[in-house]
């Protein structure tokens, strides 16, 4: 989800950190170079797409609301505690995004 939203905002700092951090938990490289197209692939849990949809909703704010059928799908996959925690997940990176695009905190060469 960090990864994701650091995309949208085009904070290249957290997108480096984040995809860096998911590489060392595990995750794959196809995954990560396949994020940006997540609906495109099957690459992704249920629950999964559901975080990253929510990430989406959340991130791109401005230009609408997280629509009932995003969240109930979020609901679905999330317990009560699980989705508020996500929720936080999502907001605190956005902010993050914010003061490092705006501090113009670029990764080193």
């Amino acid at each position: 989800m960090r990864a994701r939203a650091s995309q949208i905002n085009g904070c290249a700092y957290c997108v480096e950190t984040h995809t860096a951090d998911a590489l060392k938990a595990g995750d794959s490289q196809r995954r990560l170079f396949l994020l940006p197209v997540w609906r495109e692939t099957g690459l992704f849990t249920a629950r999964e797409r559901a975080a990253l949809e929510l990430t989406e909703a959340v991130t791109r704010l401005s230009e609408g609301r997280v629509t009932d059928e995003t969240w109930a799908q979020a609901a679905r996959q999330f317990e009560e505690t699980e989705l508020a925690e996500l929720v936080w997940l999502i907001t605190t990176i956005n902010a993050w995004n914010r003061v490092n695009v705006a501090a113009h905190v670029w990764p080193v060469n």
